[in-house]
């Protein structure tokens, strides 16, 4: 034999017993409660912008590596549970067939004079013959639950060895079994299955947008997977067959042994818009028996059939169909057009309003018919619908709820311009009213890592947004603004100054709804900037008073009393009017798209698992009661009685001993004492 031959047994050997040592599967059991806190501490799963926000672009970077944001399936995490596995079972194939005989051996080997080095042990006396002793200690032996086993030595000298609670070996056992069977269920409920699939076979995620028709056979897995978990988006009428599950940066499509239909889906209200409980009604078909049932799927009662469970998970928009009014920002037209639009499909829109007729692409993404927001700070930010039941505990008329309002519905859609440039917009429906003034959001940002940011439209005495978009887009009509001008200057001005005043009106407000305050303000030095405020702010103010009337005179309508009964509405109608056209100099749309109307489908999310080391991992649960049960409370005890002749009569030895000496231990000990002095006497 070679040296290196031996050499390779040896480390074999080494490596063997590594694997197969308690310290090292305690080591990798450590690390696996470490890897746990870590994924319940930090949310999993999140969106990548959630992160950036939380913990900044480096760290995010580095945790990524580590796959920290889906903890329970990163390749370290399934790696160190598949060692646990290898280890504690090496453990116990090391160790199981020493304790099965241990528990079966009476250690009936053991000679006599080596009892009394046990630290529990004492000697009596007694002038009757050994054998007259046998009966007695047996029988006291049988009562006590032991079992025992006489050896008979030369000189009339007999050894009794008996033991009871040999059953706590089984804990021992069944405890580090427990570990084995939970981790291997963990391990087929993990995406484990679902990878060794892609690695090991041909499937590849598929990364482009598609029907469920034209995925290729690569980006399917078999009907017969053994576990996985996806999801599934239902729009009310749908049905399908298919589960999504997420891999990566694509997806890979799981077929069903039967389809789903949703036939209708019921969510309810807490009285401040919160959602109280959603549940789906839902049609199950099954192709190889043709037989069909329905059933209601709610939280905490999912539906599981044929090996799957389909629990429900959420709820989405399902293509509501949208009435749009496209109100231009830009060409001095202000009358609106119509557009027709649905949640989660893109369409260009032509601006007719512009020179060559630019197109932009619009994708609603989002319908939401009711919008609780808190306006204490002056302003919602929406949320998604999580976020709102976690501030909502408990009654929907707590103490806690009274910031809340319903804004009615809102529509979500992103902008993407010819340039490549896309921002997300928020719209909503009806007017709110902010500091006592009812207003129209505009919100904007470019995603969702950033903050909303709110343009207020003042509403008109008949609610709508229409009086402002009409003097808006005059402000690109030279004409009017001249007028406007003109007349702010016989009201306000000297006729000496009358020229210069016109002039600086006009330009200012043509530069003001060009270029926001911003145009007005940023060449003036800064210790000057708030003086030329000071009276251009006011001009501004008044020259679109002049404006306003000259529209409304063009239009047949009653002038604006400012000093009626509604002076005040008015007056503030006019001080918003010059803050939404500051504002709307840096709006990123040409356009704004409101919502006048729509016709609502709500689809469900479905969670579609099927999860066979679920019951695997109920079954190492009741090795673990049984195990830690029968370690706890089933003690390991032996004892020795060694009764030979002396020159007295009869010497009875006796020692016990017990894996576990406790105070319980001493005890039962000088019980055992007090009735063999009795039984000696």
């Amino acid at each position: 034999m070679s040296f290196k031959t031996v050499e390779r047994r040896v480390g074999f050997a080494d490596i063997f017993e590594l694997l197969g040592s308690m310290r090292f599967a305690i080591s990798l059991l450590v690390f696996i409660c470490i890897a746990s806190v870590i994924g319940t501490v930090l949310p999993q799963n999140e969106l990548p912008s959630t992160y950036i926000n939380q913990f900044g672009l480096f760290w995010v970077g580095v945790f990524d590596v580590f796959s920290i944001w889906n903890v329970y399936n990163s390749w370290w995490f399934l790696t160190t549970m598949g060692f646990l596995v290898v280890s504690t079972t090496l453990c116990l194939i090391r160790h199981t067939p020493k304790m099965l005989r241990e528990m079966t051996n009476f250690r009936e080997y053991v000679r006599g004079s080596s009892l009394r080095a046990f630290p529990n042990r004492f000697e009596l006396h007694n002038n009757q013959a050994p054998a007259a002793l046998l009966a007695p200690v047996s029988s006291w032996l049988k009562k006590h639950g032991y079992a025992y086993k006489v050896r008979e030595d030369e000189g009339d000298q007999y050894l009794i060895a008996a033991k009871k609670g040999g059953a706590n070996r089984l804990g021992y056992i069944f405890g580090h079994a427990a570990i084995v069977v939970i981790c291997i269920g963990g391990l087929l409920d993990s995406d484990l299955p679902v990878r060794l699939q892609v690695w090991l076979g041909d499937k590849q995620p598929v990364t482009e947008n598609m029907f469920i028709s034209q995925v290729p056979e690569s980006g399917r897995l078999s009907i017969a997977n053994p576990s996985f978990r996806g999801n599934m988006l239902l729009p009310e009428g749908a049905r399908t067959a298919h589960a999504i599950i997420p891999y990566g940066e694509g997806v890979l499509l799981q077929p069903l042994p039967f389809s789903v239909e949703l036939e209708k889906f019921y969510i309810d209200y807490y009285s401040t818009g919160m959602p109280s409980s959603y549940k789906s009604y839902v049609k199950v078909h099954d192709p190889e028996t043709q037989e069909s049932f329905n059933q209601l799927i709610e939280v905490n009662e999912p539906l599981r059939y044929r090996g799957v469970t389909i629990y429900q998970s959420g709820f989405d928009d399902g293509g509501s169909a949208l009435e749009l009014q496209m109100y231009p920002l830009q060409g001095g037209d202000y009358m609106p057009r119509p557009i027709r639009a649905q949640v989660g499909e893109q369409q260009a829109v032509v601006l007719d309003f512009l020179p060559d007729h630019p197109t932009v692409a619009i994708q609603p993404t989002e319908l939401r018919v009711i919008n609780v927001e808190d306006l204490s700070t002056g302003a919602p930010q929406p949320k998604a619908w999580l976020d709102h039941v976690a501030e909502v505990t408990g009654s929907a008329a707590s103490k806690r709820d009274s910031a809340l309002t319903n804004v009615g519905p809102s529509v979500h859609y992103r902008l993407v311009g010819s340039d490549g440039q896309s921002f997300e917009y928020v719209n909503y429906m009806a007017p709110i009213v902010l500091d006592d003034f009812p207003v129209f959001l505009l919100g904007m940002r470019r995603d969702e890592s950033e903050p909303l940011r709110y343009v207020r439209i003042p509403a008109d005495s008949q609610s709508s947004i229409d009086e402002f978009m009409r003097l808006y887009a005059a402000l690109e009509d030279e004409a009017l603004v001249r007028e406007a001008a003109l007349r702010f200057t016989r009201r306000n001005a000297a006729v000496d100054q009358a020229g210069i005043i016109q002039e600086a009106a006009y330009n200012a407000l043509l530069r003001f709804a060009d270029q926001g305050l911003g145009g007005l303000l940023d060449h003036v030095p800064v210790e000057e900037r708030e003086r030329i405020a000071s009276f251009t702010i006011p001009m501004l103010q008044l020259t679109l008073v002049e404006l306003r009337d000259v529209l409304r005179e063009q239009n047949g309508e009653p002038l604006v009393d400012y000093n009626g009964d509604n002076a005040e509405r008015e007056q503030e109608w006019i001080r918003l009017s010059v803050l939404a056209v500051a504002n709307l100099a840096s709006y990123p749309a040409p356009a704004v798209f409101a919502l006048k109307g729509f016709d609502q489908v709500q689809a469900t999310v479905l969670q579609v698992s099927r999860s066979p080391g679920m019951l695997i991992v109920y079954l190492g649960c009741v090795f673990l009661i049984v195990g830690v049960f029968v370690m706890i409370y089933v003690r390991d005890r032996r004892v020795w009685v060694w009764i030979r002749p002396d020159s007295q009569g009869t010497v009875m030895t006796a020692a016990m001993t017990a894996q576990r000496r406790n105070l319980d231990f001493r005890q039962e000990f000088d019980r055992f004492q007090k009735d063999f002095q009795r039984l000696a006497t």
